[in-house]
């Protein structure tokens, strides 16, 4: 299966804008023949610090904006999913929406929001593409074993982790670091492929009030944790990987479901007790 990521640029509040350049990487993931692809986190309405400013580009799942990326993207023959600012009643999610030729296969929304004025999600669905599942957990998911883990053992043989990073310069190695060290755990300890699909910008964003850099390394990990594509930084990029789902790897074997079942009853007291 041919999979990949589009590393693309963000207009905050641009939602025409923004599915303008959805539909400039469907167009080149089509002539380069991937299956399934991702775009990056909140990408249709932009991340914002301001909950207001959130709230003025968030929408319903069945809402117009919706509805339009469906009937535009019809045509593609490529699998994707993207971010967006999903308005649930009056609660908000950081949700990512999965589309198959304008069809609406499914949702998945961050368990662990950064900004506080989202809601946490609780679900964990899997999808199928092509007879293989895959799974999706959102940017500070990553850093966390149990959403990835809870996916993988419910059958997920990839997980697209969309990104919208924007981290102020004097952090951003530290968090580029961490960011990859905790992929390559999630890979290995699960024995899954893993996409980091992030965003990529330069110089004030005003969005989110602050000075920084969205560097990119967006990078494809087979399951031994190795770099199989990558994007590289500051550059606007489509990057795919053939990806052999039967070939034997190294450590296939899914260690944090065994860690789990093994110490199931000693890591609820502990945990519970931490709580104490």
């Amino acid at each position: 299966m041919r999979i990949g990521h589009y590393q693309c640029i963000c207009q905050p509040g641009d939602f025409e804008a923004n599915l303008e350049t959805v539909c400039q990487g469907l167009e080149q993931a089509t002539e380069q023949s991937l299956e399934l692809m991702s775009f990056p986190e909140s990408f249709l309405g932009g991340y914002f610090r301001s909950e207001a400013h959130c709230r003025e580009h968030a929408w319903p799942l069945e809402g117009p904006q919706i509805c339009h990326l469906r009937e535009v993207t019809a045509g593609y023959p490529v699998m994707f999913m993207v971010g967006f600012n999903e308005l649930r009643g009056t609660d908000l999610y950081n949700t990512v929406v999965v589309v198959d030729q304008g069809e609406l296969v499914g949702t998945y929304s961050k368990a662990f929001p950064v900004i506080n004025y989202f809601q946490p999600g609780r679900e964990t669905p899997v999808f199928e593409k092509a007879g293989h599942k895959f799974g999706i957990i959102i940017c500070a998911d990553g850093g966390y074993p149990e959403p990835t883990r809870i996916l993988v053992m419910k059958g997920a043989e990839i997980i697209f982790a969309p990104h919208y990073n924007y981290i102020g310069l004097e952090t951003a190695i530290d968090h580029y670091l961490h960011v990859r060290n905790d992929h390559i755990a999630r890979a290995v300890e699960n024995g899954v492929f893993f996409v980091r699909g992030n965003n990529v910008e330069a110089g004030y964003q005003a969005s989110l009030e602050s000075e920084g850099v969205g560097y990119g390394d967006s990078y494809i990990l087979d399951r031994n944790g190795q770099i199989m594509a990558a994007a590289g930084l500051h550059a606007e990029t489509l990057i795919w990987a053939d990806i052999d789902l039967d070939r034997e790897y190294y450590g296939r074997h899914n260690k944090a479901a065994i860690s789990a079942r093994a110490f199931w009853e000693q890591l609820r007291d502990a945990a519970l007790a931490d709580e104490e």
